[in-house]
């Protein structure tokens, strides 16, 4: 069956050995024992779906662009809470939160922490650096056309002249009553 080992030093040094490697498993972060499970709790929300909020919306819009509330409270009924919590097996765990308000069903207003610019499934990719600058571009047209509606907006407050209020034609101007 088994080989015999002369000698009886041998045998301390090989159940020795054994005993060394099958322990060295139990301290490695890596392949050890016990094997910690990642938890993830909550709701994953980017930049882009916070982006696409406006005052106004309702409470459909809002589960539309955001998902399902994970929190919401009978005592606190015109508020949503979406907290995000993730604890890798070894390392630091996450955590996120973000809160929105209603008033009459429609949404007032929403604050939280920085949200991510990726979902989950795009962190580790070749695309992600390429996703990623395709966010900062969106982020950036999104910028450039806040700015025209702003400054459609202040064209359109500024006083108001005779010279510009009639365009046209010249003599287009109604003449004054006599």
């Amino acid at each position: 069956m088994f080989a015999r080992i002369p000698s009886r030093s041998l045998k301390t040094g090989l159940v020795i050995a054994a005993l060394a490697v099958a322990l060295s498993g139990c301290t490695s972060n890596k392949w050890g024992f016990p094997y910690k499970a990642p938890v993830q709790q909550g709701n994953w929300i980017t930049q882009e779906q916070v982006a696409l909020l406006q005052p106004g919306m309702t409470r459909e819009q809002v589960r539309f662009a955001l998902g399902s509330p994970t929190l919401t409270s009978v005592l606190h009924a015109n508020r949503w809470d979406y907290p995000y919590y993730f604890k890798p097996g070894y390392g630091d765990a996450q955590e996120r939160k973000f809160t929105v308000w209603f008033e009459n069903d429609r949404l007032v207003r929403w604050e939280g922490d920085k949200q991510p610019d990726l979902q989950p499934y795009q962190m580790n990719t070749p695309d992600s650096v390429a996703d990623e600058k395709a966010d900062q571009r969106l982020n950036q047209d999104e910028a450039r056309l806040k700015e025209e509606q702003d400054q459609q907006k202040r064209d359109a407050d500024a006083p108001v002249s005779p010279l510009n209020q009639y365009p046209g034609q010249p003599g287009n101007a109604p003449e004054p009553l006599r």
